[in-house]
């Protein structure tokens, strides 16, 4: 039950956060500020649209719930490296650390369903 209240949290705001990302002017400003391109800022976003998919179709599919959730902790690390490359405080990186460790409790959770 712990594993789907977080897959519908972390579903809701990566499509929110995904969608936003193919053109929100604040989302197009902060990927100049990071130094990267809007191709990646547009792959990002299908990134994080694809992981909210898996995670909603893994509440009855626990191998996809994992897959879900590892594409969000991949992500997530590639969000706070961003961070730390361009020197961000530690206030700025909590959200990608929360949503890392969520993330992380949706693999551990259903990680058993990829052994099978």
């Amino acid at each position: 039950m712990l594993s789907i209240i977080i897959q519908v949290l972390l579903g809701i705001g990566f499509i929110m956060f995904g969608f936003m990302k193919f053109g929100s002017k604040q989302m197009v400003e902060g990927f100049k500020t990071y130094g990267y391109s809007a191709g990646f800022r547009i792959f990002t976003g299908l990134v994080e649209v694809i992981a909210a998919a898996l995670l909603i179709v893994g509440i009855w599919h626990e191998q996809v719930a994992a897959l879900g959730g590892a594409l969000v902790v991949a992500t997530m690390i590639g969000a706070i490296l961003t961070h730390i490359k361009i020197k961000d405080n530690f206030r700025n990186m909590m959200m990608p650390i929360i949503l890392l460790i969520l993330g992380g409790i949706v693999l551990v959770l259903n990680y058993s369903s990829l052994l099978r």
